[in-house]
């Protein structure tokens, strides 16, 4: 029986899809997130489905990062040294999509949702950050997931919709990061109306 955080990835993955479809011909090389256009953002989104693909196909040896929240801690210390490297993968990631772009996204999530239902048990693999067990890392694909459907949603003018329980697993991680970070008592106040966030605060 798949675990709760394994439900939750497939119901963000099966969600990109549909949303990527209703992306207009003449929109891919219009404005996307920051420096990437629209085809780098959803390029950059689909990452969340390549690394598990490969990652699954990476056992490691030993468990180095214990969460989630613990994935973000080094994933900010690694773009904050190279976020040129971060943006061009996602350029790179967009060119890989090919001529049929939802197509390729389709078949990305087949495949990654494929892969894990052969996963027995929850092993430890290989991931940027280090050794992680498969449970702990997923997390984080349904964030990433996440954020950028609603990203994607905004760049074309449509409202979002994603799954309850994609974005409470989201809010959720977003919550352990700040907390994590010494962050969260702040967060709590903010999101209570007590206080407004920083300006450009953001736990990742």
């Amino acid at each position: 029986m798949p675990t709760e955080v394994r439900t939750t990835f497939a119901a963000a993955a099966r969600s990109l899809p549909g949303l990527v479809d209703r992306i207009p011909p003449g929109a891919w090389d219009g404005p996307g997130l920051g420096d990437w256009d629209l085809r780098a953002l959803v390029g950059h989104t689909s990452r969340s489905l390549t690394t598990v693909l490969s990652y699954l196909e990476r056992p490691a040896a030993h468990e180095d990062v214990p969460s989630a929240a613990a994935y973000y801690s080094f994933v900010a210390q690694a773009i904050g040294a190279d976020p040129a490297a971060v943006t061009e993968r996602g350029r790179q990631a967009g060119i890989a999509l090919g001529d049929q772009p939802a197509l390729t996204i389709r078949a990305l999530v087949d495949d990654a949702l494929a892969a894990l239902d052969d996963v027995t048990g929850d092993p430890v693999i290989e991931t940027i950050a280090g050794g992680m067990r498969v449970d702990a890392y997923l997390p984080t694909r349904t964030f990433e997931l996440a954020v950028h459907y609603l990203d994607i949603a905004a760049a074309i003018g449509i409202p979002g919709s994603l799954p309850a329980d994609v974005l409470t697993g989201a809010l959720q991680l977003t919550a352990e990061i700040a907390t994590l970070r010494g962050d969260g008592e702040g967060l709590l106040l903010s999101l209570t109306g007590r206080r407004p966030l920083a300006d450009g605060y953001s736990v990742v």
